[in-house]
């Protein structure tokens, strides 16, 4: 019993320790924010030229979090530090880790809104209260484990800010940047965007990215009634069939995670995904 004590105190511990280094981190925001701010501005990024419809655009972060200790600190702070006017709405989905008690430490951050769910419902039902609050010309989701690099949403964002589309979708599939050791994973996702793509008639690579910018007009013409990972099935085929204009655009950087590391989307998920391409597919 005594060994059995010792162990449960000595992984507490361990635990503080850990938390305490990321607030220690924290603490200093501002100063990580300037850091990765130093590193981003060697990037190509997003200018406004002549040419361009519109120089004064608001760029709408939506960033939908769930137990992520490990990494949301770095997240926001990588995006903050991106060359864009933007907003980050940090929308914590009743998260049961030392999430809720980082984001308190971010939310004073210049244009950064955190809003806390008091229960937990899922990707879908969080990107559904992060668009509701929105007030940018466009916008565009960021996952929070660090599986996509902040660094190509000024890419993804480019073709809105120049009308040449209404929906722009990151693909993981348009280069040799895809780092997913898992067969089943990508078979999934090919399986996935084929369905897709058979319903709504594009032509995508990538239909289940997490990187998925709208224009306004775009965001507000559907709702999303998708609690968990069937929404991107569903905005999908909904905004294919009014009509909007897509475009993907490679991105250059994405590293999988597995179960053990976080991640979240099951066998249960993939069925539903199946069955969202068939409902929306059809009809709202």
């Amino acid at each position: 019993m005594d060994q059995i004590s010792s162990s449960t105190q000595k992984a507490h511990h361990q635990q503080d320790v850990r938390f305490d280094e990321i607030l220690n981190r924290l603490r200093g925001c501002q100063g990580l924010v300037e850091e990765e701010l130093q590193a981003y501005r060697t990037i190509e990024t997003l200018s406004c030229e002549p040419q361009d419809t519109k120089c004064d655009y608001l760029v709408s972060i939506v960033i939908p979090v769930y137990n992520e200790e490990a990494t949301v600190a770095r997240v926001v702070s990588r995006v903050a530090a991106l060359p864009l006017n933007s907003e980050l709405i940090i929308v914590d989905d009743c998260s049961t880790d030392k999430t809720a008690e980082i984001l308190a430490r971010v939310a004073d951050l210049p244009n950064v809104q955190v809003i806390v769910k008091d229960q937990n419902a899922g990707k879908g039902a969080a990107l559904r209260t992060g668009f509701e609050h929105a007030t940018g010309d466009f916008a565009i989701v960021q996952d929070a484990d660090l599986e996509y690099d902040p660094r190509d949403i000024p890419a993804i964002i480019h073709p809105l800010v120049l009308g040449e589309a209404d929906i722009v979708y990151g693909s993981r599939f348009m280069g040799d940047v895809v780092h997913d050791e898992s067969f089943v994973h990508r078979l999934g996702n090919w399986l996935l965007t084929q369905g897709s793509n058979l319903f709504t008639g594009l032509q995508l690579t990538d239909m289940e990215t997490c990187y998925k910018a709208f224009t306004r007009e775009a965001m507000e013409a559907i709702d999303i009634e998708q609690d968990r990972f069937g929404i991107e099935p569903e905005v999908t085929a909904k905004l294919a069939r009014r009509g909007f204009k897509f475009k993907e655009i490679p991105i250059s950087f994405y590293e999988s995670r597995g179960y053990d590391e976080g991640k979240k989307i099951g066998i249960k998920d993939l069925f539903n995904a199946f069955w969202c391409i068939g409902r929306y597919g059809v009809s709202d």
